[in-house]
């Protein structure tokens, strides 16, 4: 116990201790950037969303290796050295004997580093733990991709070295060659604030008794009171100049990195772009302290208070276009009125007369047949866990069916990832039948599907849209701005390899020949909650129920026909890929897009209203339920979802005073799907009542629950990897998952039935 006793002062008052304790006093935003990082790498942050897997698996150039690690090493280097650059100007004056040392920032950083060290050895070993369970890679894949990390991380903190090795002076240095003080003294923010820190290095220095040399030798503080203080505060002046011009330096990197972010080879893994825009804030958050001082907080709220009123008076607000539509056009007037008038009988029966033109081509496919089972395709949203699985489970059952479930389908609807599969399998199918050497079975497809568009599309938000301006591109004869919408469809246009890339109107003679079902994208309108169909044709048959209501003046429309209310702003020209994109508009990632009216509409993802597509199914099944009446042995619902629709109901636990207050909005968001399903199941148990047709319903369901059990007792992250993350970047592991989930016993007994179903 004497022993203890004795030591601890010692390591109590030493530097490294000293400096963590000042960082967890005084650094409170940089200790909470610190606190999210170690979450995001072990799994206590994102895991829904697959956060983790950008650290633990990063991509360069849809590649898993050395390079993709390097860029994340050397990008993690630069974060530590903010931190490290951010608490010498805030908080170096407080410890004036620093300044005394030869090469004082050296000693500095050496000191400070017990958090840098603690998340390099926590993040190696999730590493390690991470590419081993879930990408089974080699051992030679293990110790390259590590090392990538690492020799990334040396060398940026080598080029940092090596620049302030000829940089930065210290006290003796400065004495011999005096560092002009007239840029000092002629702003007066930095000279007052300079007048602040040298009452601090004056009366208010923390205790150390101890600090780590250079050669990791413990050495004792000597006494520095021979040195002026105001000297010693002119050193670290001259330092923090110093570090200030790195600040510049990355900012003009981010900048070149933005104007030639459209190559590949410029595009660094999503999690180095979240380390830079991580750099940047911490830098920024230095810069104030530098020149503000004391008041940095205050400087630093009021600049976000007028940032944001610039924002919301559009002075800095983006807007994101829908690829094909000419917006130099008037735009159509958006209210109630308008909108109402949506409903009339005259358009209804037009679009209504061209799409059973569609169901009789396809009825005539059964030509000398019994009548056939009319199916009607619906895909969950979910990222790209949705759009593999949707892939993925359409060959499976089109193949088991022997090419029937496609041939009795009339229509396809759903939202975000499942619609972008079903469409990718749909155009497969399309250009097989145009006799073009295309095999939709092949693996080759959920390859592509599943690739990753999560990093081009971080990058552009970081590099592109938040740093630096918009280049043009042209499509359809106009100009556009290459933004991060443009990114995310240049991404799902390449996987793709440019099948999809397409105006929406030109699928039209194929739907209505019956070769293929009809789409219908239904995003969701954010000023007032309403959809947007789109089709490659006028279908405000969608509305069809309001006819009943013709004498009831206050019906609500639920739904806004694309074509027919942007007609003059080029509607039949939407980009296909455009339609995708504001169909899945995924939360922070994909970005609303702004169509032409007045007062401008956003849109976002189509499971905000309904992420199963069954609603929408059942709105065309009511519009044309005489013919199908009359022409088919009744309806097949095909569900196919990326959620379980019965799921295990969890367990009461404790309940916290947080998840008390937070209680109302999580447990709206948690069964959300819940009250979805709920209402799907009503509208079809009610169409029984219109329709005299039997109506059967097949749902295939990604259900990975079940591997729960067998994953307890590994940590958080493996054990998530039970079920797919909710992203548009998906691991091996899960990537497998999916495909393999097709042959749960509940699934094939729905292929079963969907066999059985179509062969009668």
């Amino acid at each position: 116990m004497r022993k203890l006793y004795l030591l601890w002062p010692k390591l109590i008052y030493s530097f490294p201790i000293q400096l963590l304790l000042n960082n967890f006093r005084r650094n409170i935003v940089l200790m909470i950037c610190w606190v999210l990082l170690f979450a995001m790498m072990t799994g206590k942050f994102g895991k829904y969303l697959g956060i983790p897997y950008l650290f633990l698996d990063p991509e360069y150039l849809n590649q898993v290796n050395f390079m993709s690690f390097f860029w994340l090493g050397l990008l993690s280097a630069g974060f530590a050295m903010a931190f490290h650059i951010t608490c010498y100007i805030s908080d170096g004056h407080r410890f004036s004997f620093v300044g005394t040392l030869p090469s004082p920032f050296r000693k500095f950083v050496i000191n400070n580093s017990i958090i840098p060290i603690v998340f390099l050895v926590v993040y190696i070993y999730q590493v390690i733990v991470f590419q081993i369970h879930n990408e089974h890679c080699s051992t030679g894949q293990l110790i390259s991709r590590i090392g990538g990390f690492l020799v990334g991380y040396v060398f940026m903190t080598f080029l940092f070295s090596l620049y302030f090795k000829f940089t930065n002076k210290d006290i003796f240095r400065y004495m011999v060659c005096r560092i002009d003080e007239k840029i000092k003294d002629n702003v007066k923010v930095a000279r007052a604030s300079a007048m602040k820190k040298l009452d601090i290095a004056r009366k208010k220095q923390v205790r150390v008794d101890r600090y780590i040399s250079s050669n990791l030798s413990i050495k004792p503080v000597e006494d520095i009171n021979f040195f002026d203080r105001a000297t010693v505060l002119q050193v670290f002046d001259q330092n923090h100049f110093n570090l200030v011009i790195i600040e510049l330096f990355i900012f003009f990197m981010v900048t070149i990195l933005g104007i030639f972010k459209d190559y590949p080879a410029f595009q660094l893994p999503a999690a180095a772009s979240f380390m830079t825009f991580l750099t940047i804030f911490v830098m920024l958050f230095g810069a104030f302290s530098y020149w503000f001082g004391g008041w940095s907080s205050t400087v630093g709220l009021i600049v976000f208070l007028v940032i944001n009123f610039l924002v919301g008076d559009d002075f800095f607000s983006k807007k994101y276009q829908a690829f094909g539509m000419d917006y130099s056009m008037m735009a159509s007037p958006y209210n109630s009125a308008v909108i109402q008038q949506q409903i009339d009988s005259a358009s209804i029966e037009q679009d209504r007369a061209a799409t059973l033109v569609q169901l009789e081509n396809w009825k005539n496919k059964f030509v000398g047949q019994d009548k056939p089972k009319l199916v009607l395709l619906c895909a969950s949203g979910g990222g790209k866990r949705a759009a593999l699985w949707t892939l993925n489970a359409l060959q499976q059952a089109d193949s088991l069916t022997k090419g029937k479930l496609m041939e009795n389908s009339v229509l396809i609807t759903g939202a975000s990832g499942g619609l972008i599969g079903a469409s990718y399998f749909r155009e497969l199918v399309l250009r097989k039948k145009l006799g073009e050497p295309i095999q939709p079975y092949a693996n080759i497809h959920r390859q592509r599907i599943s690739t990753d568009n999560l990093n081009p599309l971080i990058f552009s938000l970081l590099a592109n849209d938040l740093f630096v301006g918009f280049t043009k591109f042209n499509y359809g004869g106009l100009s556009y701005q290459r933004d991060r919408a443009y990114t995310f469809e240049d991404q799902l246009n390449q996987i793709t390899k440019g099948l999809m890339d397409r105006p929406i109107v030109s699928y039209n003679q194929y739907e209505t020949a019956g070769i293929i079902p009809l789409l219908i994208l239904s995003p969701t309108v954010i000023n007032d909650g309403r959809k947007i169909y789109i089709a490659s044709r006028p279908i405000g048959f969608m509305n069809a129920e309001l006819e009943n209501f013709s004498d009831y003046n206050t019906e609500k429309v639920s739904g806004v026909d694309f074509h027919r209310f942007f007609k003059d702003q080029g509607a039949e020209n939407l980009r296909f890929l455009s339609a995708l994109r504001m169909s899945a508009t995924f939360p922070y990632i994909t970005p609303n897009t702004t169509l032409p009216t007045d007062p401008p509409i956003q849109m976002m993802d189509a499971g905000i209203s309904d992420n199963f597509g069954l609603s929408d199914a059942v709105r065309f099944v009511y519009a044309f339920r005489e013919w199908i009446d009359e022409n088919t042995s009744g309806v097949v619902f095909v569900s196919i979802r990326d959620s379980p629709k019965l799921h295990t109901i969890a367990e009461k636990k404790g309940q916290t005073i947080l998840d008390a207050l937070t209680q109302p909005i999580s447990s709206v968001y948690n069964n959300f799907e819940n009250f979805q399903d709920i209402t799907s199941d009503l509208l079809i148990g009610q169409a029984h009542s219109w329709l005299k047709a039997p109506i059967d319903r097949v749902d295939i369901q990604y259900q990975a629950e079940s591997y729960v059990d067998l994953l307890q007792g590994m940590d958080s992250i493996r054990q998530n990897n039970a079920r797919a993350s909710l992203s548009w970047r998906l691991t091996t592991r899960e990537k497998e998952g999916i495909v393999s989930n097709i042959n749960s016993e509940k699934n094939k007994i729905e292929l079963k039935k969907l066999k059985f179903l179509l062969s009668n």
